[in-house]
């Protein structure tokens, strides 16, 4: 008798559970099933809108989203056209970067959507190491980060770089900012 009590309270426990994450007003089991079945179809549609967007986002602009996990432990993923690489950090953020070819140097656009402390130095520092100058910026540091900088020419040392080997040091720089984020 009292191993079918245990099974009933274990089995109204795990309703409760399932009621309150799904934030269910439903009393009775079937109900609070039909509301957590509901509930799963939408989640199943916002996965499905986000899929899309990054799809459609993958053929323009190389991406690094990063993701915060229910256990607080976080995964950083820098997409590109075919693969995702895992990288750690702290809390949500989407962040892209652009880079163009001018005629001497390049425009470098690096945008997220959360305040980055201590990024732009890392940034910077990624600019100083390729032998760019930064002849130009615009940099909106409060509630997002933004910045539009114009990389030019260091001595002639900027000849060999190209548009790719700009983007992928700017990206190190945000992994390891990332990194030491932690």
């Amino acid at each position: 008798m009292g191993s079918r009590e245990q099974k009933r309270a274990a089995l109204y426990e795990k309703l409760q559970q399932l009621r309150s994450a799904t934030s269910s007003s439903a009393v009775n089991k079937t109900s609070i099933i039909v509301d957590a079945s509901k509930y799963i179809e939408e989640l199943k549609g916002r996965v499905e809108r986000l899929n899309q967007e990054v799809a459609s986002s993958q053929s323009s602009l190389p991406m690094v989203l990063i993701i915060q996990s229910v256990s607080f432990s976080s995964t950083v993923f820098e997409h590109n056209s075919t693969n995702l690489y895992p990288i750690h950090c702290i809390t949500y953020i989407l962040q892209q970067v652009t880079v163009e070819t001018l005629k001497k140097g390049f425009r470098i656009n690096v945008f997220s959507e959360k305040n980055c402390p201590g990024l732009l130095v890392s940034v910077l520092e990624a600019f100083e190491e390729l032998g760019l100058d930064v002849l130009d910026a615009k940099v909106s540091c409060s509630d997002n980060f933004r910045l539009e900088a114009v990389g030019g020419e260091n001595h002639g040392q900027a000849d060999s770089i190209d548009a790719q080997v700009v983007k992928q040091a700017v990206l190190q720089a945000i992994r390891n900012w990332s990194n030491d984020q932690e």
